[in-house]
C-alpha cells in the first residue's frame, strides 16, 4: 500500500498543479484525442498530454460573467467574449490554434493592451503632474511608474481576481525580445479592460476607472526624491525664488557633552523657517534641515477641488474624443517656475 501512495505521489502534485477547468461547458468530454483505439490510425498522433490540455482550455462564460459584476463593469463588458478577449494574452493564440485547428483565430488582447497601457501613462502623468507641480522630473517618471507600472498592473489583476482567467503560454528569452514570465501576462489585462471601458463609454470613464483602480493608491513620493547635497540643491532653489540666502539656526539641543546629544536645527530664509531637522550632531541636523526645506517645496499639493487636468477638454460623449461634441470646462493653472537641474538630473549649473 505504501507503495502505491509513492508511486501516486509525483502524478497527484502534477494535478494541483494543472489550470482550473470545468466540464460543463464543453462539448465533449473526455476529448476525442484523449480516447486511444484498437485500430492503429492511418497517420500517428502525437500523445495527448492532459496538462497541456487543460491549459488550452478557455474559461467558463459564468466566470467571466461573474469577474464583470466583481469589478462593477457588467454594464460595460456585457459580453463574456469581450472579457476573455481581454484576459488573452497573444501568447495563448498559438497553443489554442493547435488543439482547435478547426475552429476561427482567437482574438487576443494585442492591441487593446496597447491602447491600455497609453491611455494609464496619459491619466497617470497629468495626475501626478497636476496634483504635485513641483516635482522634480525623475521624480515624476518614478511615480507614473509605481502608479501604472508593469508590477502595480499584475497586482491589480490579482486583486480584481482576474488570475483564473488569464489564458498566456509561457516564452523562452529571444535575441530579440526578453523572456514572457507570468506578472508581465497578467499586466495586460487592466490595461485591455482600460481600452475596453474607453471605446465602449468614454475617455471620461476609463479616467475614473482608472482613478477607482490606480490612482487613488499611496505611494510614498518622499522616499523617491533623495539628494546628494542638499544644502547645495537648497541654495539653487532660493536663488530661482529670489528670496534671501538661507542660513542655520540651532533651535534646540540637549546632551551635548554626553555620549547620545540630540540638536535640532531650523534652516530660515530671511524670516521665514524653510525646514527643520535633527541629529546626533550638527552636521547630520543641518542636512536634515536642508532635506525638510526641499521636500516641503516639492510635496506641495494642489487641493483636490482646485485640481484639473487637460483632458478633461475631451469630449465626455460616447465615441471618439475628436467629434464634434462641445468640450468641458478647462482652466489651465499657472506655469510655475521649473525644478532646478541639480536635484532633478544630477547636474549644477552653478
Amino acid at each position: 500500500m505504501a507503495k502505491g501512495t509513492r508511486r501516486l505521489l509525483p502524478r497527484l502534485r502534477a494535478a494541483t498543479r494543472l489550470p482550473p477547468v470545468t466540464t460543463a461547458h464543453l462539448p465533449k468530454f473526455p476529448p476525442p484525442e484523449s480516447i486511444e483505439t484498437r485500430r492503429a490510425p492511418a497517420v500517428p498522433r502525437p500523445p495527448f498530454v492532459a496538462a497541456e490540455w487543460a491549459e488550452a482550455q478557455l474559461p467558463p462564460p459564468s466566470s467571466l460573467s461573474a469577474f464583470a459584476h466583481r469589478i462593477g463593469l457588467a454594464s460595460v463588458l456585457d459580453k463574456p467574449e469581450l472579457i476573455q478577449q481581454a484576459c488573452t494574452h497573444p501568447s495563448f493564440a498559438t497553443l489554442y490554434a493547435h488543439h482547435h485547428p478547426n475552429s476561427s483565430p482567437l482574438p487576443t488582447n494585442s492591441q487593446l493592451e496597447t491602447i491600455g497601457n497609453s491611455l494609464l501613462g496619459l491619466f497617470a502623468t497629468e495626475h501626478i503632474s497636476a496634483s504635485f507641480p513641483y516635482l522634480p522630473t525623475r521624480v515624476l517618471k518614478a511615480a507614473v511608474t509605481a502608479h501604472v507600472g508593469p508590477m502595480t498592473c499584475a497586482s491589480v489583476a490579482q486583486e480584481m481576481g482576474a488570475t483564473p482567467l488569464l489564458r498566456w503560454r509561457r516564452t523562452p528569452n529571444t535575441p530579440t525580445s526578453p523572456a514572457l514570465l507570468h506578472p508581465d501576462a497578467l499586466a495586460s489585462i487592466p490595461r485591455a479592460i482600460t481600452a475596453l471601458v474607453y471605446q465602449k463609454q468614454s475617455l471620461a470613464s476609463a479616467r475614473e476607472f482608472v482613478q477607482s483602480f490606480f490612482l487613488s493608491r499611496d505611494v510614498d513620493l518622499r522616499a523617491m526624491i533623495k539628494f546628494r547635497d542638499p544644502k547645495f540643491a537648497l541654495l539653487e532653489m532660493v536663488d530661482k525664488f529670489d528670496r534671501a540666502r538661507p542660513k542655520s539656526r540651532l533651535l534646540r539641543e540637549t546632551g551635548r557633552y554626553s555620549s547620545t546629544p540630540v540638536f535640532v536645527v531650523g534652516i530660515f530664509s530671511g524670516h521665514d523657517q524653510l525646514g527643520e531637522g535633527f541629529g546626533s550632531s550638527l552636521k547630520m541636523a543641518e542636512y536634515r534641515a536642508a532635506e525638510d526645506a526641499l521636500h516641503r517645496v516639492y510635496l506641495t499639493r494642489t487641493p483636490p477641488q482646485h485640481l484639473q487636468v487637460p483632458s478633461n477638454t475631451f469630449s465626455l460623449n460616447t465615441g471618439s474624443v475628436y467629434s464634434g461634441a462641445p468640450e468641458a470646462a478647462y482652466v489651465a493653472p499657472p506655469l510655475i517656475v521649473p525644478e532646478i537641474q541639480y536635484a532633478s538630473s544630477g547636474r549644477s549649473s552653478g
